[in-house]
């Protein structure tokens, strides 16, 4: 490059993160026409192009994609540098902080998060975000502040703190007529369920555990959500398996469902929170960790279930 300009490499990586002008243009807060002068004076510092078209779209040169991890490199330290490694002052901080998590956990925890973020750091907002999206590169590119929910594919580099190991309980409507008796395996696989899957998947850990005891069940329902299967239980015959947090929190609100064991051995769930390094040494986003696994724990001990 000529002469070095850092908001030109805070550009540049915009721009090959977002593969637009336009994107890259929200990004920074620029109008497209700002961004399409910005690309100009890169391409002359560089000697490069950097983004051509192809079609309706743009895509990276060979050169590009040989900067990207390095300018990426450049701007997090750059980032980091500027950013102050005290102790954030909760009374007057005021940041937007986005949370990739779950129903589970945006249902189960949320309010909690709410009340003791209102009382530390009145300035503060969480906006949770769906799962929907659950690539990694949401966490390096810092689209989210923070991605809460079970195991899943983590660069090497993100960070992973464990947080709440709950287990799957069965759920009915109070009164239901699977509550009378032992609940055996055969008596659990002959009511009719109802399946949670974002994925739209009627079978899980259940029915393998269910398989090897030469049994099966009929999904006659699948809800994209654990509230919506609990509600569904709640109003119905039909039976859910929840995790624990879920049915303790409905049940606590006053939801006339009443929880049992399974009678079929499946996995725990580990609850996670993950962050990318970047953020290690931010004050206000390690005083967001810390609330986030303090609320959490002190809701497991609230419900019976083991923290992380």
């Amino acid at each position: 490059m000529h002469s070095m300009d850092l908001n030109l490499l805070v550009a540049l990586d915009a721009l090959l993160a977002e593969g637009s002008v336009a994107g890259a243009a929200r990004r920074m807060n620029l109008s497209a026409p700002a961004m399409s002068r910005t690309l100009a004076r890169i391409r002359d510092a560089v000697g490069d192009p950097v983004l051509v078209r192809a079609g309706r779209r743009l895509v990276p040169t060979p050169r590009a994609i040989e900067l990207r991890d390095r300018v990426r490199a450049v701007v997090e330290d750059a980032q980091a540098l500027l950013r102050p490694e005290g102790a954030a002052d909760l009374t007057v901080l005021e940041r937007t902080f986005t949370i990739r998590a779950s129903d589970y956990a945006a249902g189960v925890f949320g309010a909690g998060l709410a009340a003791a973020a209102a009382r530390q750091a009145p300035g503060v907002t969480l906006r949770f975000a769906d799962q929907g999206q659950e690539d990694v590169n949401a966490l390096r590119e810092g689209r989210i502040d923070l991605d809460i929910g079970v195991p899943a594919d983590t660069g090497p580099e993100i960070r992973v703190q464990a947080l709440l190991q709950d287990r799957f309980v069965g759920v009915v409507r109070q009164g239901h007529p699977l509550l009378q008796g032992d609940m055996t395996a055969k008596r659990f696989a002959a009511a009719t369920h109802v399946g949670a899957s974002r994925r739209g998947r009627t079978r899980g850990p259940i029915d393998a555990a269910l398989d090897r005891l030469g049994l099966s069940r009929r999904v006659a329902l699948v809800m994209p959500s654990f509230y919506a299967a609990l509600l569904t239980a709640a109003a119905s015959d039909i039976v859910a398996a929840l995790p624990l947090a879920v049915v303790a929190r409905a049940a606590g609100l006053g939801l006339a469902v009443q929880s049992f064991d399974l009678p079929v051995t499946v996995p725990t769930i580990t609850v996670i929170q993950t962050w990318h390094p970047r953020f290690d040494k931010d004050a206000g986003h390690r005083w967001l960790r810390q609330l986030v696994k303090a609320t959490i724990v002190e809701t497991a001990e609230r419900s019976g279930e083991p923290a992380g």
